[in-house]
């Protein structure tokens, strides 16, 4: 079961298979803010190929695929908690490499 969990936030952006922070926030159990400022202070970790932030346009496009595809899901499951739906900034997109660091 966890392992679907973790598949369901796997989204693809830009030809890459993504992460968003807010779930990797959540993988971790630290805020997203947490998360977001440890990267600021390394960011000679974070290439451009680890890890982007998304454009208006594709945050529009790949939030309304997460709101259809949770939608579909029970409405009691934890999957659904709110977070990454209304967002101060535009979320940052993770890929395999930058998930490693």
């Amino acid at each position: 079961m966890e392992l679907q969990l973790i598949q369901n936030k796997i989204h693809e952006i830009r030809g890459n298979k993504i992460m968003l922070d807010f779930d990797l926030a959540e993988l971790y159990e630290v805020q997203t803010k947490a998360l977001n400022l440890a990267v600021k202070r390394n960011l000679q970790r974070f290439p451009g190929d680890f890890m982007f932030q998304l454009t208006n346009e594709e945050w529009n496009g790949l939030r309304l695929q997460i709101e259809n595809s949770n939608s579909l899901r029970l409405q009691n499951e934890t999957l659904d908690k709110g977070r990454g739906k209304h967002t101060k900034y535009l979320p940052y997109a993770f890929t395999g490499q930058g998930l490693a660091m």
